[in-house]
């Protein structure tokens, strides 16, 4: 392959690269006009975006809508104490392009949803899930599925982490099993936790992100084996590291013998199952109540440093302090308590009917994050604390 497509100064950052044997000047030149989508730029979102721009790929977007925390910074290396309150993909643009100006990255300052969730993907050749949230990594395994286009998957928890490639064309013209074959739905909200909620060793999602950004490489030079059909298990704590097969399950709703989902839609959070719906409230149902004026108070058991980041407003009692504070308060069937994703709030819940009696308060449907799924984004920071 004529190697005029690489100034000279490319030739000096990729010297290395082209010295690799079956990777070369062509799997270069293959990165150079390959498009990858990272979705995230947090913790899996930081170490996959470095390497794919340090490596050279030519065309990268990243999605991301939220702003850099200070807890952001134990495993978010791309960002640093003055970046505190920028947002993240602005900042991660400007730091990936300080180290490979050859290469292009877009930046996109929303989430993923229903309604454009197929546009991104299709403009992508790869489609790398950082996020942490079930609803948007189902979002984006069914878009990837219905456009063609390959998945890679990672989830990672406190020491443990999970790393997969769905929906990969093979030389057979069918496509690798994907994430409903393995997990047909989402688990209940209440077993179900994001590192904002159970934590993460800062190392693990450097480790796991990495990972991702290589199968990404691979599949774009056509290089070596793919994680397609398996699905690699990483235990940081006993350092044990083990594949293990996916299968093509007969009635996945989106790819088995009769499929039902042509479109991609959100999926709802079980958190109603785990409790009784008389204990929930959804998005919906809760901007209507705040639009209508009618007294309600609003719990928020989040930290601190997230309810004044973003919130609905209300009372600020991290979940932690909830047995201890919750005495001297008055909570009624008028109350509400939320957090992120409807996890923190759920515990909470089951905390408030057991000090104060069952049936005194709601909690929120998924959270913060479906609430602003939902489109009612004009809400947040405008109620005002109630007592």
């Amino acid at each position: 392959m004529d190697d005029e497509m690489f100034s000279h100064d490319e030739k000096a950052h990729y010297a290395r690269h082209f010295l690799v044997k079956d990777f070369g000047l062509e799997g270069q030149a293959r990165l150079k006009t390959g498009k990858v989508l990272v979705v995230g730029a947090g913790g899996l979102g930081c170490p996959a975006l470095m390497y794919l721009a340090a490596a050279g790929v030519g065309n990268i977007g990243i999605v991301e809508d939220d702003t850099v925390d200070v807890s952001n910074l134990h495993r978010q290396l791309l960002f640093g104490i003055n970046d505190v309150g920028q947002p993240k993909g602005a900042v991660a643009r400007q730091k990936l392009l300080a180290n490979n100006p050859h290469v292009g990255i877009e930046h996109f300052n929303q989430r993923i949803d229903e309604g454009n969730v197929l546009a991104y993907v299709q403009r992508y050749d790869v489609i790398l899930d950082a996020t942490d949230n079930f609803p948007t990594k189902y979002l984006l395994n069914d878009a990837c599925y219905l456009a063609g286009k390959p998945l890679i998957y990672a989830s990672i928890s406190q020491f443990e982490g999970q790393i997969a490639v769905f929906n990969l064309f093979e030389a057979s013209g069918s496509r690798s099993s994907n994430l409903r074959d393995i997990f047909p739905e989402p688990p209940p909200a209440a077993l179900s936790q994001n590192c904002g909620e159970a934590g993460v060793l800062g190392v693990l999602p450097g480790i796991v992100g990495s990972i991702q950004a290589l199968e990404a490489i691979k599949i774009l030079v056509g290089l070596g084996e793919p994680l397609a059909n398996r699905m690699t298990l990483i235990d940081a704590l006993g350092m044990q590291v083990r594949n293990v097969t996916v299968r093509h399950r007969a009635s996945n709703p989106l790819s088995g013998e009769q499929p039902s989902i042509n479109q991609p839609q959100v999926i709802k959070a079980r958190l109603a199952a785990a409790v009784g719906e008389q204990y929930c409230i959804s998005p919906q149902a809760l901007e209507e109540r705040l639009r209508s004026g009618e007294p309600l108070q609003l719990i928020d058991v989040r930290d601190g440093e997230e309810h004044l980041s973003v919130s609905l407003g209300g009372v600020n009692i991290p979940l932690g302090e909830l047995s201890q504070r919750l005495p001297q308060m008055e909570v009624t069937t008028d109350t509400v308590v939320y957090c992120k994703s409807g996890v923190r709030s759920l515990k909470a819940l089951r905390t408030i009917n057991a000090i104060v009696g069952d049936g005194r308060c709601r909690t929120l449907t998924g959270g913060l994050d479906a609430y602003i799924a939902a489109g009612y984004q004009a809400s947040l920071n405008t109620c005002k604390e109630l007592p």
